[in-house]
């Protein structure tokens, strides 16, 4: 097998899982094989691009389309979630509704701009999704939410914040800007770049 097809088939892999969770929750209840795929989804989320960035594969239409795994992931999860734990969901639908509507703004930003969504795969959201991850884990597995849903809620909010900020600096589409500090930098370097270009 060709090493540098992994993380290829690594982001398949969470695009093809996706709706086998879906299924598992159209009766309105989950077995342990929910917990299970999705702990797989979420490893694979990890070790693609740690292994594509040491094979040297991380092309820019790859963590797009890890992007994208990402986001049929964790739709499937969230309708998921709405069969089987509807009343938790409205319980908390401020801050859930919070976190949406900061990424709708997110989307649109980077439509408007650049005319795709944006792929940095910052620290911050790195960290939203551990903490998606727990309180995942902790919803299908153990029946609660409380203060592992706020924190991810919390989480998201900081991250589609400091994105929709990285996209305003940033002047044109780039992939894998670590933070807004990172963005900042790679800004000043576009700029120069130009000016050096013309003297």
């Amino acid at each position: 097998m060709n090493l540098k097809l992994i993380p290829s088939a690594l982001v398949g892999f969470r695009f093809l899982i996706s709706p086998f969770l879906l299924w598992d929750a159209v009766d309105g209840e989950t077995s342990i094989w929910f917990i299970v795929g999705f702990v797989a989804a979420f490893l694979s989320d990890i070790f693609d691009g740690i292994i594509a960035r040491r094979l040297g594969v991380s092309t820019a239409e790859l963590r797009q389309a890890d992007s994208w795994a990402d986001v049929c992931l964790f739709s499937c999860i969230f309708v998921s979630a709405w069969l089987v734990h509807k009343e938790v969901l409205i319980a908390y639908r401020i801050p859930l509704l919070t976190v949406v509507f900061a990424q709708v703004i997110w989307w649109i930003v980077n439509l408007v701009k650049y005319g795709k969504p944006a792929s940095y795969h910052t620290y911050s959201a790195k960290f939203w999704g551990i903490t998606l991850a727990i309180a995942i884990i902790s919803l299908f597995g153990f029946n609660y939410a409380g203060i592992s849903l706020w924190l991810t809620c919390i989480a998201g909010l900081i991250y589609s914040i400091e994105e929709i900020a990285m996209t305003m600096i940033l002047p044109v589409w780039t992939h894998d800007v670590l933070s807004i500090f990172h963005a900042l930098k790679l800004r000043e370097q576009l700029l120069i770049q130009p000016d050096e270009i013309g003297s």
